[in-house]
């Protein structure tokens, strides 16, 4: 496997075409004309959506992940019901009915714009994965922890907030790092809900600049700043979970 991973490596490097490749994704002038904006407004606005479902999703998820571990049966169904319907539907199509479907059907308006309308859809998805994974953290904290602070006089409310989910979410940072990284990279689904100039991610301003110029190295520089996003966050997961491994030993 070694040598044919070199072989095809060294044939890509002998037999390409450098010249049109570097015409076509590494277009210097085309890249220089996408400054400052492709940072100022298209990154902006890709962090700016990525932060306000991250934030949607996870007071989402924890009173999802809360609901499925009561002891009342129609809270336990009903979160089970949320998470297996918008883990199984594909992330477009819930922005789509988040954009379209509700102000189609109810005649709802959401405030925001693209914004609103965005963030939502994205939060929604968001908030059942990571349900799921607040599930995993607060189950994981051991049963002791309860029983102690029960033994302590403290209500099964104050326990849980208190003295489980705070150990939960020490175990359950890493997948939740890796949601958010997830998270940036599906913005790029926002197109289908219309955007201004003001309002592009990073994906929808490389695609128009990319039509407008014929040239794909707008796609090149849109990649290289998804990679400088979210590469520090990938690092800090490894960083995270080998300090949980550490202490676990």
């Amino acid at each position: 496997m070694y040598g044919i991973g070199i072989a095809v490596v060294a044939g890509f490097i002998f037999f390409a075409d450098w010249e049109t490749i570097g015409r076509n994704f590494f277009n210097t002038d085309i890249a220089r004309d996408m400054l400052p904006e492709v940072l100022t407004s298209a990154a902006k606005n890709t962090n700016i959506y990525t932060a306000l479902a991250f934030a949607l999703g996870l007071v989402l998820a924890l009173v999802l992940a809360l609901m499925k571990l009561s002891t009342i049966a129609p809270y336990r169904w009903f979160a089970s019901a949320y998470i297996e319907l918008f883990r199984g539907l594909p992330a477009l199509i819930t922005i789509i009915l988040v954009g379209f479907g509700f102000g189609i059907a109810f005649g709802w308006k959401i405030p925001g714009g693209t914004l609103g309308k965005g963030s939502l859809g994205l939060g929604l998805v968001a908030g059942a994965y990571m349900a799921e994974t607040i599930r995993a953290g607060i189950q994981a904290v051991p049963r002791g922890q309860m029983e102690a602070a029960r033994s302590l006089g403290m209500s099964p409310s104050t326990a849980m907030t208190y003295i489980i989910l705070p150990q939960a979410f020490r175990i359950i940072i890493p997948p939740l790092t890796n949601e958010m990284v997830l998270l940036i990279k599906d913005t790029s689904l926002l197109f289908v809900l219309g955007t201004t100039p003001a309002s592009k991610e990073l994906t929808k301003f490389a695609r128009d600049f990319m039509a407008q110029n014929q040239n794909a190295t707008p796609l090149t520089v849109v990649a290289v700043v998804y990679l400088i996003i979210t590469l520090p966050l990938t690092y800090l997961v490894r960083r995270l979970e080998r300090k949980t491994e550490a202490e676990k030993r």
